[in-house]
């Protein structure tokens, strides 16, 4: 009987069924999870932390102590019951920085310590040269461009609104006392503050506007999950399980029979040693040929080893339990559920409530908050490293657990990946007796006189 052509393969429905769900469903996947956490940050903005500084020691007017500084923050904090959209979290100016100089708060507006006094001189008639009050509104780059970006825009339209307020009290004031204010005085007046913007933890000019730390951490995922394919595809091949193709050549081993178990181990020591290179190489190219920002190169170098470990063992795990399906399943986890779930482009606070959950034990999110500490916090414990140190220790344990408790339970249960000699000889003779029968039947029966 002649064998089918190869083209006959696109005849096959189960080919082109199979081949489409699995598609459909990874195009399906990848478009809900990276446009779905980012297509509406404004609407599902919740609870953004910014800093309230109030340094304002106030001022005698009109026989009593005033204190402007603090009409501003109860005034702010009476708007933001009706809108959570910002967490106005009240700071003392020492505090303020140092959760700024940790990625705790996206922004912050502090009003001054003259700032009463300086309004108030706006009305006084013994004043020769008026000098209008500032507020000044601080970003955090380093804590993600877009969240110190809507930080900063909160904090000024409070800034403008509490200027606005200030400046009706004052004409109200002026009007009460019966004075007559010249135009350029109501214009000033009517709007008495400035606002200033200014970098509240200012990051190297070759830091990508800090995000160096986000693309450095999708380098050593991606580098990671991919070394992990390359090293179980060659261990296969090495084994005997699988070929390589070469351009036009083709390299087949003999077949080496041994346990999941121990093929993944093979590749989990591979995975380790490798590391090592790959981590080396990913900060050599990146501070080294790049000249990006980075200080504790020693612990950078630490990090990047580890965290490519972590991630090779971990997808290796995911391999050896299942299979080739174990390589979307990869893809998933480490990129398209991390990436928008990872708070470095937009933060957690601008995400639905589904990736506000996955950011919770998604590992992008633990390695580039471990990253920002150590590029930008002065690799401060409490700034995300302990965190993301803690994660991947976690993450270590329950890949191997898994991967290793899992490929033993096909071992016993007999489950190999290519019979073994003994195994294949029995079925070999009872698929050959079962020929024999077969042909048995079918012979027909010798003619009779």
């Amino acid at each position: 009987m002649p064998s089918p052509q190869p083209s006959s393969a696109l005849r096959s429905p189960r080919l082109w069924i199979g081949s489409g769900l699995i598609l459909a469903v990874v195009s399906t996947l990848f478009a809900l999870l990276y446009v779905g956490g980012n297509v509406d940050p404004k609407g599902n903005l919740r609870d953004l932390p910014v800093a309230l500084v109030n340094s304002d020691r106030g001022a005698d007017a009109g026989g009593k102590h005033t204190n402007l500084g603090d009409q501003i923050v109860s005034g702010i904090e009476k708007k933001a019951a009706d809108n959570r959209s910002i967490e106005w979290q009240v700071l003392s100016r020492q505090e303020a920085d140092k959760r700024l100089g940790q990625g705790k708060v996206f922004g912050a507006l502090v009003v001054p310590k003259d700032f009463t006094a300086t309004v108030t001189g706006l009305t006084n008639p013994k004043q020769k040269q008026a000098t209008r009050p500032a507020l000044t509104v601080l970003t955090n780059q380093s804590a993600g461009s877009i969240g110190s970006s809507m930080a900063s825009q909160a904090a000024q339209k409070a800034a403008h609104a509490a200027s606005a307020q200030i400046g009706k009290d004052l004409l109200d004031r002026a009007k009460s006392q019966g004075g007559k204010l010249a135009p350029a005085a109501q214009l000033m007046l009517a709007d008495p503050a400035t606002v200033e913007v200014a970098d509240g933890h200012p990051v190297g000019s070759h830091s990508a506007m800090g995000l160096s730390a986000f693309y450095y951490a999708l380098v050593l995922v991606v580098c990671g999950m991919l070394g992990a394919n390359a090293i179980s595809s060659q261990v296969d091949t090495a084994l005997g399980y699988v070929h390589t193709d070469f351009g036009p050549f083709r390299q087949r081993m003999p077949v080496q029979h041994t346990s999941r178990v121990r093929t993944l181990a093979i590749g989990t020591v591979l995975m380790l040693g490798l590391s090592v290179v790959m981590g080396s190489l990913v900060q050599a190219a990146t501070v080294g040929i790049l000249d990006m920002d980075a200080s504790h190169l020693g612990l950078l170098w630490l990090y990047s080893v580890g965290t490519i470990a972590v991630v090779g063992v971990s997808a290796l795990a995911l391999l050896s339990v299942f299979g080739t399906p174990g390589m979307l399943l990869s893809a998933i986890i480490f990129v398209a559920m991390a990436v928008p779930s990872s708070g470095a482009t937009v933060p957690l606070q601008a995400l639905p409530d589904f990736f506000r959950a996955l950011a919770a034990f998604e590992p992008l999110r633990q390695i580039t908050g471990g990253l920002r500490s150590i590029l930008y916090y002065d690799a401060q414990a409490d700034a995300g490293l302990t965190r993301a140190w803690i994660s991947m220790g976690i993450a270590l344990v329950v890949s191997v657990l898994f991967g290793f408790g899992v490929t033993r339970f096909y071992d016993r249960k007999g489950m190999h990946r290519i019979p073994r000699p003994a195994e294949a000889s029995d079925s070999t003779e009872s698929a050959e007796s079962t020929e024999g029968d077969e042909a048995a039947e079918n012979t027909p029966a010798p003619a009779t006189a």
